[in-house]
């Protein structure tokens, strides 16, 4: 059981970061955006729509990868100590 958690939440937060990503490619919900929300479009790309206009907007794909490996370490972090860690 402890493993297919593990799986489950290491899917939902890869469909996550995808999301935030310029990467997303599905198109599971129509317009104008998830739950009738405009800020949670079809195509995804959150993170470029939050940099938009920054000095940072250029690094954008550094700092997605930088942020998806310290969520899934947290991740890691927090399903050990909730379950314990594997011997």
């Amino acid at each position: 059981m402890k493993r297919v958690i593990g799986l489950l939440l290491a899917a939902l937060a890869t469909l996550v970061l995808l999301y935030l990503s310029r990467f997303w490619f599905f198109s599971w919900w129509d317009r104008p955006g998830l739950f009738e929300l405009k800020s949670l479009p079809p195509q995804g790309g959150l993170l470029a729509r939050w940099l938009r206009g920054t000095d940072f907007s250029s690094m954008e794909l550094v700092i997605w990868a930088v942020g998806a490996f310290l969520v899934l370490t947290a991740l890691q972090k927090i399903f050990d100590a909730v379950f314990g860690a594997q011997d």
